[in-house]
């Protein structure tokens, strides 16, 4: 028997699909920033990109303290054998002094407190014998300190006029505590970007709701909600809209006029009931589609009007897998960020690939082990079903295999994409 042969891989593209690579360039070319600045309270500030370089204003810390509970003098009055110095001022953080230290004196200090005029060093109180004799307090520091030891020093942190954080930066909680400690109350950053979420199928149903045979729950809407919550933007469900290409017209259209970005999952393929990208056509302008990429081959990107229009596949893998490369990256961006590249490891591949395809880039989900030596091996999730949510949860991030690469063998060095780096805990 002769004829065509069929092909056996639904992940089997044509020399039309847009490389792992090609589709970053354009969604780097085609994405800014969208959204305003707005001044807010430091406090209301976790997560939002900032729209203006932070300078500081002062030198932080504003003057020479003590590192240690201790005693502050002058290491010129010290000598090889130690030093015997009358106490003459007890300082506590937050009450400095101006009374200049005098010669052969020393000042009770505490965490954190001004260090007096004229001194220069502090010694820890474990290190000190405090003593009294005639009716007046002495303490007797021991020798080998340095001169400097135990003070730190005004602007040491930060010098006045420092930047400390530059626009595009996202804000940790780390960056607030740097924030704080220069004075500053109000920040200027980007506005939240609005987006839509929208479910499509027929088959789709709320949790809560009956289900039927043929039914199946929608899992996605909670996924990409939840890798919103990540991201500077006010996440809407749009809810599920029905395979009828009349209503996905309409609910497109109606979104695109309310949000900065609509986000779909499912009907992006070629099927007779996937509707998302012909009614894309008919709105705006489809930039991308069809990428040499598993899973997520159907990912698509273009806009409707100002609206960015992000089409990702209905498997829940290859949905998140498509969020975190494609659409996270866009989103930070058109939110005031930096384009967000993935955290990328080398770690031997405790796993065996025969055949892989030729000219595909490929994810799978995987999980580190350790021998009993600490050294970590990459370790493979079993099943590749891309409707497979189990994986997801089990494991620690994506395994990336590039394109050329065609088999890989236990032992080799593979990338790894923790999905730490992409901020899931």
């Amino acid at each position: 028997m002769t004829g065509t042969r069929l092909v056996d891989d639904c992940f089997a593209h044509s020399k039309d699909m847009l490389l792992h690579h090609e589709a970053l360039a354009i969604l780097r070319e085609r994405i800014s920033a969208v959204t305003v600045p707005e001044s807010l309270p430091l406090a209301k500030t976790l997560e939002r990109i900032l729209a203006a370089d932070i300078t500081a204003p002062r030198d932080v810390p504003l003057a020479d303290n003590s590192a240690v509970d201790g005693y502050a003098f002058r290491h010129s009055d010290f000598d090889e054998t130690g030093g015997f110095f009358r106490l003459r001022q007890r300082i506590a953080a937050g009450h400095a002094s101006d009374a200049l230290l005098a010669p052969w004196s020393a000042a009770r200090i505490f965490t954190g407190a001004v260090i007096p005029p004229g001194a220069d060093t502090v010694a820890m109180q474990e290190d000190c014998e405090p003593h009294r004799q005639d009716g007046q307090d002495f303490v007797i520091v021991p020798q080998g300190l340095r001169k400097g030891a135990n003070c730190r020093k005004a602007g040491e942190d930060v010098p006045s006029g420092t930047t400390i954080l530059k626009a595009g930066h996202r804000l940790r909680p780390q960056d607030l505590a740097a924030v704080a400690s220069t004075g500053l109350a109000d920040v200027s950053v980007f506005g939240r970007l609005r987006v839509g979420l929208v479910s499509t199928g027929d088959e789709l149903r709320r949790p809560g709701d009956l289900i039927s045979l043929g039914d199946v729950y929608d899992a996605n809407h909670f996924l990409l909600q939840g890798l919103c919550a990540g991201l500077p933007v006010d996440a809407e469900d749009l809810g599920i809209i029905r395979d009828d290409a009349s209503l996905v017209e309409t609910a497109l259209s109606e979104a695109s006029e309310r949000f900065d970005v609509v986000l779909t999952t499912g009907g992006a393929s070629r099927g007779e009931e996937d509707h998302i990208h012909k009614a894309l056509d008919r709105l705006g302008t489809r930039h991308m589609w069809r990428l040499a990429v598993k899973p997520g081959r159907p990912m698509m990107f273009g806009q409707i009007g100002a609206c960015t229009f992000l089409g990702l596949p209905g498997n829940p893998v290859a949905a998140m897998v498509s969020f975190l490369l494609y659409a996270r990256p866009v989103i930070s961006v058109m939110a005031g960020g930096a384009f967000l590249e993935p955290q990328r490891f080398q770690i031997p591949a405790d796993f065996e690939v025969v055949n892989k395809k030729p000219d595909r880039r490929e994810f799978y989900r995987g999980y580190l082990e350790y021998d009993g030596n600490g050294r970590p091996g990459l370790r493979k999730y079993g099943p590749d079903g891309s409707g497979l949510i189990t994986g997801l949860r089990e494991a620690d991030g994506l395994i990336e295999i590039r394109e050329e690469t065609r088999s890989v063998k236990k032992g080799d060095p593979v990338t790894f994409l923790p999905f730490s780096g992409f901020g899931i805990r």
